[in-house]
């Protein structure tokens, strides 16, 4: 029975009373039940552990996906910084549903398989030793009592035989007197028989009467001694709701997050990087990197120099390698710790127009449902080349490979011979045009 319940029910007279011969039964049987709860809540935990591992094991994939999206797609500065946070939020968060999982499946399981070993032994023949030990004791218990129950009942039956073959031979004398067929001899043998019968109405009354006083004077330690039964019963179930409260207790302890410190510093961190972002620096950040404040070259009137394809490089180069070309594709330095990924793998186009955007960052493309990060229709283009010697990249959006290896051409070479590429593993970024050969 689930639910609440009501103290007094076992006043109910519509139910079987536990005083009545083989009720105890009941009491009995709750170590059965009480042996098969503690594996329905070891179940219960095992379940919940499954469903813990699944969210955090969904949460890391999640995080993992998006933080390459992000870091791959147009956002940048502090802004970029406080949406992987995010990222770094549920990997935090995910650790803590794993811990659930541990502790859920390695102390709380544990803890009610070991209380459930001590509590209850199993026998070689079946059943469980509290349960047959409880059950002798009821018998025990019941037997006199039973007995002389039994006495009363044969006892009250003879009792009612006598009291109907009375009424009987009564109707049949009344029956006799007003019918004339009826002789004198019959009507006194009719009214004998009505004699006898109360006669033995009266000898079984007594019987009864005395049977059900003896029953009486046995009632009391009949009951005395099913109580104390009963109560070893009681204690046994005290220990066993004592400790399931207890146990639900340190689930409870292992399941509510907000109780642990851990889960708390997440979010704050989380609101500390966000509240962080900085707005002005940002926009100022895209202005030097990728807007007015960008370095130029301006055009200059240059001399004719039939040396300048042998003019030093400017960057360390294998021996045989021909010279790099110049670096000023690199951010000012004091910028370097602020560049995201955006400029490293975001294909720009000076034709663009407010008519002529890009399809991936259309709001209305796919019904306003389009990914941004994900919609890269450069992503799949390219040229295959091959690496004619070895080459170090010497800033952070610079490629780096080995001669021979092979790697693909995302962009023609600019003015000042870099190419923009793609290697196999997904990196992408510069490298010399002059230290690849088309395959």
């Amino acid at each position: 029975m689930s639910g609440s319940y009501d103290e007094s029910a076992g006043a109910d007279d519509t139910m079987d009373s536990f005083w009545e011969v083989g009720n105890y039964k009941r009491a009995v049987k709750r170590f059965d039940d009480g042996h098969r709860l503690c594996n329905d809540l070891m179940g219960c935990l095992q379940e919940r552990a499954k469903i813990e591992k699944a969210y955090g094991d969904q949460l890391t994939t999640w995080s993992k996906r998006w933080r390459q999206l992000i870091e791959k797609g147009p956002q940048y500065g502090s802004v970029e910084r406080a949406w992987l946070a995010v990222m770094t939020e549920a990997e935090k968060v995910s650790e803590l549903h794993q811990d659930v999982k541990n502790n859920l499946l390695n102390e709380d399981v544990e803890k009610v398989k070991n209380w459930q070993k001590e509590a209850y032994h199993k026998q070689m023949i079946g059943g469980f030793k509290e349960a047959k030990e409880a059950e002798e004791g009821f018998k025990k218990a019941q037997k006199p009592w039973a007995k002389k129950l039994k006495e009363m009942e044969a006892a009250k039956k003879t009792y009612h035989m006598a009291c109907k073959e009375e009424r009987l031979a009564a109707a049949r004398e009344a029956n006799g007197k007003t019918e004339a067929s009826v002789t004198p001899d019959q009507q006194k043998k009719l009214h004998e028989k009505v004699d006898k019968c109360k006669q033995d109405v009266q000898k079984a009354k007594e019987k009864y009467e005395k049977s059900l006083d003896e029953l009486n004077k046995c009632t009391p330690q009949y009951m005395e001694s099913m109580e104390q039964v009963f109560d070893l019963c009681q204690q046994h179930e005290i220990k066993r709701l004592t400790f399931l409260k207890e146990a639900l207790l340190d689930i409870k302890r292992h399941l509510n997050l907000t109780e642990n410190q851990s889960y708390a510093t997440i979010y704050r961190e989380l609101e500390r990087m966000i509240l962080g972002s900085n707005t002005q620096e940002d926009l100022k950040w895209f202005s030097n990197n990728h807007g007015p404040g960008m370095h130029m070259n301006w055009p200059a009137f240059e001399e004719y120099n039939p040396d300048q394809a042998a003019a030093p490089p400017k960057k360390k180069k294998p021996d045989g390698a021909p010279p790099t070309p110049s670096t000023d594709h690199v951010a000012p330095p004091g910028d370097r710790s602020s560049v995201s990924s955006y400029d490293k793998n975001q294909t720009y186009s000076a034709e663009w127009s407010d008519d002529d955007q890009p399809a991936g960052y259309s709001g209305n493309e796919n019904g306003g449902n389009g990914n941004s990060f994900e919609d890269d229709s450069s992503a799949g283009k390219g040229v295959r080349v091959r690496a004619l010697y070895d080459y170090d990249g010497q800033e952070q959006d610079e490629l780096s490979f080995k001669a021979g290896d092979e790697l693909t051409k995302t962009e023609d070479e600019d003015e000042q011979g870099w190419c923009r590429g793609r290697l196999d593993s997904g990196q992408e970024g510069l490298y010399p045009a002059n230290y690849v050969e088309p395959i």
